[in-house]
């Protein structure tokens, strides 16, 4: 079946795409959903480094512009028109139901538009998903955290098994309560890797965020 990958350039939604592909789903496109034609909603994530990515994973992405009061009619447009090209499913990296969604959110909205939801991750235990992505080789670098439970300092670390054991006891491995977001720079997916070259830490709303200046793109093939 041909299906969407919901994106955010982050951990969760990276390793579901990877696992539903592995599980025999067409992924053909990846839908962002963006606060502007510069930045990505909730990640924060710029136009750029989007298309780093989709162009080091091989599927297309599609940035969707939205506002608060107008997010749920501009997803289900944008699902609508993939729809109408045959995709029959969307792909989430759900594990739990999402922040500023109720409960039911993502079943009522596919439901609306006729798409069948695909959540590898769902309802799993997130210290095993955490460690499963970590051993197949994906990386990822801390770009916001929540500065109540995680201070600037977390903001430029890489997810790795050093970054699991320090974690304070009260953050969810996968912080699945806000605590922390990240940005994909590799994985076994990925035909180039996306080295950060200069980057800024600054704090708004009671977040700090990792602004990244500058990056490249090379191939893997160059680094051994």
């Amino acid at each position: 079946m041909k299906v969407v990958a919901s994106w955010s350039g982050g951990k969760d939604s990276c390793f579901a795409c990877y696992k539903a592909i592995q599980e025999g789903y067409d992924v053909t496109q990846l839908l962002i959903m963006m606060a502007n034609k510069g930045t990505s909603n909730f990640h924060m994530i710029s136009a750029g480094l989007l298309d780093a990515q989709s162009q080091s994973i091989g599927i297309p992405i599609v940035k969707q512009e939205t506002t608060p009061n107008t997010y749920e009619q501009d997803f289900k447009k944008a699902l609508l028109k993939m729809k109408a090209k045959g995709v029959g499913g969307i792909v989430t990296g759900d594990v739990y139901d999402v922040a500023l969604h109720e409960a039911g959110w993502l079943d009522r909205v596919c439901k609306a538009v006729g798409l069948e939801p695909v959540r590898p991750l769902w309802h799993r235990d997130t210290g095993q998903i955490i460690n499963e992505f970590i051993n197949a080789g994906f990386k990822a670098t801390v770009v916001r955290t929540k500065n109540e439970v995680l201070g600037l300092e977390w903001l430029g670390r890489e997810v790795n098994k050093q970054f699991l054991a320090a974690l304070p006891a009260n953050v969810d491995p996968c912080g699945e309560n806000g605590e922390f977001h990240t940005f994909v720079t590799d994985g076994p997916n990925f035909k180039n890797r996306i080295d950060i070259l200069e980057s800024e830490k600054t704090t708004l709303n009671g977040y700090g965020r990792l602004e990244i200046k500058s990056f490249k793109v090379e191939p893997k093939w160059q680094k051994v």
